[in-house]
C-alpha cells in the first residue's frame, strides 16, 4: 500500500474512532422489580438495587421519586445520598401503604411537576405505590385517558382495598368514571 493510501486510510480510522456519532456504549439497565418506562423521561419500578441505583445518572435520570418510608425492610440503606453524591435530585414521600391519603398525591404531584424538566424515576418497593401515583398524575394531571394511563398500572397489580377507594375517589372528584379493574 502506498504512503498516501496509508495516510487517507489513518485519516478515516482517526475520524471514525473520535466521531461522536460511533457507537456508545449502552448505560447499565435498571436492576429493580417490575420497571416499567412509561416514556423515555419518566420510569416506575420497585426497589431498585444500590448498585444500579449508583448507576442513574449515566443512564440519564436526573431525579428520584421514592414513595415508601425509607424504614421498610428492604430499602436500601443511604439512598438519598447515592442519588444526590451523582447531582440527581432525591425526593421521598414516605406514603403508608395500608392508608394512602390525597395529601399523598398532592404532595407527589408538586414534586414531580417541580421535577418536570429532568428524566425521573419514580419507585416504591415493588412498584405498587409508585405506579398508581403516576396514574393520577397521568390522569388528573396531563389530561391522559384512564384506559390509557391504566395499562401501566395493570402490567404491574390491581389496586385493591384502600389504593382503589383512593383511585375512584380522586378521578370521581374530578368527574371521571373510571373504574380499576
Amino acid at each position: 500500500m502506498s504512503r498516501r493510501l496509508k495516510w487517507i486510510v489513518a485519516m478515516i480510522v482517526l475520524a471514525v474512532a473520535s466521531s461522536p456519532l460511533r457507537a456508545q456504549p449502552k448505560p447499565a439497565s435498571l436492576d429493580a422489580p417490575n420497571v416499567v418506562a412509561i416514556s423515555p423521561r419518566l420510569v416506575t419500578s420497585g426497589q431498585p438495587t444500590a448498585a444500579s441505583l449508583a448507576t442513574l445518572a449515566a443512564q440519564g435520570f436526573g431525579a428520584v421519586i421514592y414513595l415508601a418510608p425509607p424504614t421498610v425492610p428492604d430499602a436500601v440503606r443511604d439512598e438519598k445520598a447515592i442519588v444526590e453524591g451523582q447531582g440527581l435530585a432525591f425526593v421521598n414521600i414516605p406514603i403508608n401503604f395500608g392508608k394512602p391519603v390525597e395529601a399523598d398525591f398532592d404532595a407527589f404531584r408538586a414534586a414531580l411537576d417541580k421535577l418536570s424538566d429532568r428524566k425521573v424515576l419514580v419507585h416504591c418497593q415493588i412498584n405498587l405505590r409508585a405506579s398508581t401515583m403516576v396514574f393520577l398524575h397521568r390522569v388528573l394531571v396531563e389530561g391522559v385517558p384512564p384506559e390509557q394511563a391504566y395499562a401501566a398500572v395493570a402490567g404491574v397489580w390491581t389496586p385493591e382495598g384502600p389504593w382503589k377507594a383512593l383511585v375512584v375517589e380522586l378521578l370521581q372528584k374530578r368527574g371521571i368514571a373510571f373504574e380499576p379493574y
